[in-house]
């Protein structure tokens, strides 16, 4: 049934961000939960409460911003935050997991609470969250024959193994050990990909054993058949989507009697993938959902409060049922606080709401951060893209009857160079390849040919022979893991056959090219190796630089007017994915990436290069269309 907002008297027990909420550890060493639910309502260590969230990413915010962006989100009057733990970027590949410097998510969970808040940890092991795989490693997805996503054998002894690394660390965190963890989610969304309740109960005796403690709670969109399969008996049943709040509440509170009403994603905005239009919610509209979930007596978590930056080659994909559509850099999501930090009107008009809501004057809201004055480098050819490629994959080779998958030669994300030495009849011929994951670059004896995606390829390249052997090279980028739906864990490279007519070229050479792992050093060797630029043609695709200098860091947002596509370091740092076919147009370069005094700026392009590239004062995300996900 509805329900009112709460009283002045239970009002005060709604608490903002800046006052201190974290609770010591109890006499005795108590350790049941913090937050506790009885008759359809929610306590706080016996009191009514609600959980007033915003969703942060760790992962997607530079760990030198970490407190700037908990600060702005302080500022809009939020009690609590909720991170996700992405297990891929923890453990990239089998060896042991880093929960050093950017993967200190234990200082990252201190942190939020030193500022005040609550924190809910979310650590999957799938997350979804439009990264890459959905944060379930490659190295585990790839194996054959395995399911993710469910109690197989192989899966599930992976998955306790992480767990024993990451849950003992968030344990000590919780807030009957005098931390601020009040809350864990199971797995996410599980109702959306599949039903085997014994693997989320499997999960669920995973995390107890471990040392969970406080609230547990699964996240499903509002509708029946999701509900039914990512849900459990005795673990609170939450709901994830972007309108229609009552009748969610109304779906919840008829399945779950007595259990309170909580919304763990309200989707507030929407994130782009490329060569669509850049999501945007009106912020009237978006808050006045957020109205309509109090007014019912819920609790809300907005996602994304602040959605930061797919940083590297992090972004994950989706799949339409036709196309891979991967998902932009920028992870901004009309957010409330903006990818570079700004309090948005959104954000403006949320934090006037929770002020009235709750009573308590949220902490100010700090001021903009400073911004680089804008301006054009000219960029220098380094070297061109076929044979720095060559030079950057290696001598050593896989060599095998087919290419060799991603997977197969360890390789997460990043190129792969295939090389075979096909005869080509006399003639016009049809080359193409099956099964591409997700585009490729052709050339015949260094010629370029063409470019194609997962459904062009099939349909071919037209080539011409004379009835001789050629060097056939083809350089397969992988645009992100599927991170959502049934081709989660989905393989990248060429895992078909590449014809010629009808016949299959067999006998290949596959090197792998890692440059989302490469160090400054490695990157610097990459761009020296190719050859230099002797004959290099104006606009060729490969690599070039261009140097910056400056009196001190600042922000700023970087433009590549006449390039096509391909990847962008700056000072060895790799900001992400460009790509002309927009929407997003600039990519975002936080402060600590740069330095006072000289700075180098290396591009990777594919197709054709640009002879210069530019610094602006302001992002430009594309043309705007708003994006309001909703459950039929």
């Amino acid at each position: 049934m509805t329900r009112p907002a709460p009283s002045d008297t239970t009002t005060a027990t709604v608490i903002a961000a800046g006052e201190p909420v974290a609770s010591a550890a109890r006499p005795g060493r108590d350790l049941s939960p913090i937050l506790t639910f009885r008759d359809g309502e929610l306590f706080r260590d016996g009191a009514p409460h609600r959980v007033l969230s915003g969703s942060i990413h760790y992962f997607r915010v530079h760990p030198e911003l970490w407190r700037d962006r908990l600060e702005r989100l302080a500022a809009l009057g939020l009690n609590t935050v909720d991170t996700y733990i992405a297990w891929n970027f923890h453990q990239r590949g089998q060896d042991a997991a880093d929960f050093s410097g950017w993967r200190d998510v234990e200082r990252f969970i201190e942190l939020a609470g030193e500022l005040g808040f609550d924190v809910i940890v979310r650590p999957g092991p799938y997350i979804c969250a439009e990264w890459d795989n959905g944060g379930l490693p490659s190295w585990l997805t790839g194996v054959p024959g395995l399911r993710p996503r469910s109690s197989d054998a192989q899966y599930m002894a992976a998955v306790e193994e992480w767990f024993d690394e990451l849950i003992p660390r968030l344990a000590a965190l919780q807030a009957s050990r005098g931390g601020p963890i009040v809350a864990v989610q199971l797995e996410n969304e599980f109702g959306s990909y599949g039903d085997d309740s014994g693997y989320l109960s499997r999960l669920r005796d995973a995390l107890v054993q471990r040392g969970v403690t406080e609230l547990l709670y699964t996240a499903d969109g509002p509708t029946e058949l999701m509900l039914d399969g990512g849900t459990l008996p005795e673990v609170l049943a939450t709901a994830t989507f972007g309108s229609r709040a009552r009748e969610a509440a109304e779906l919840l509170r008829s399945r779950r009697d007595g259990e309170p009403f909580l919304c763990a994603e309200y989707w507030n905005g929407w994130f782009d993938h490329w060569g669509e239009h850049h999501h945007v919610r009106e912020p009237r509209g978006s808050v006045g959902v957020i109205d309509e979930i109090l007014e019912v007596g819920g609790s809300v978590s907005i996602y994304m409060a602040h959605g930061g930056t797919n940083f590297g080659l992090w972004s994950g994909a989706n799949h339409d049922g036709r196309v891979l559509q991967p998902t932009v850099t920028s992870y901004d999501s009309d957010a409330p606080v903006s990818e570079h930090g700004d309090i948005t009107e959104k954000g403006r008009m949320l934090r006037q709401r929770l002020e009235a809501f709750t009573g308590v004057v949220p902490p100010a809201v700090p001021e903009d951060r400073p911004v680089l004055a804008a301006r054009r480098l000219f960029t220098t050819p380094a070297a061109a893209l076929l044979p720095a490629m060559r030079a950057a994959g290696g001598d050593e080779a896989s060599v095998s009857v087919s290419p060799a998958s991603f997977e197969s030669l360890g390789l997460d994300a990043g190129l792969v160079l295939y090389e075979a030495t096909p005869i080509l009849p006399n003639g016009a011929s049809t080359l193409s390849i099956r099964g591409l994951h997700d585009r490729a670059l052709v050339w015949v004896d260094g010629r370029f040919v063409g470019a194609v995606d997962t459904v062009s390829a099939a349909a071919g390249l037209e080539l011409s022979g004379h009835g001789e052997r050629v060097r056939l090279e083809v350089l397969v980028e992988n645009q992100g893991r599927i991170n959502y739906g049934p081709l989660l864990g989905q393989g990248k490279g060429i895992l078909g056959a590449v014809q010629v007519d009808r016949r299959i070229v067999q006998g290949w050479r596959s090197r792998p090219i890692a440059l989302a792992e490469w160090t400054s050093a490695e990157l610097e060797a990459a761009v020296a190796g190719g050859e230099g630029v002797e004959g290099v043609e104006p606009g060729a695709a490969g690599f070039s630089t261009a140097v910056l200098e400056i009196d001190a860091a600042a922000d700023t947002f970087l433009a590549l007017p006449g390039f096509v596509k391909g990847f962008v370091w700056v000072n060895g740092f790799l900001l992400g994915r460009y790509w002309e076919i927009g929407p997003q147009v600039t990519l975002y370069v936080p402060s600590p990436v740069l330095r006072a005094g000289v700075n180098t700026v290396t591009v990777l392009e594919l197709e054709r290069s640009g002879e210069a590239i530019e610094l602006r004062e302001v992002p430009e995300l594309g043309p705007a269309e708003e994006y309001i996900e909703s459950f039929g």
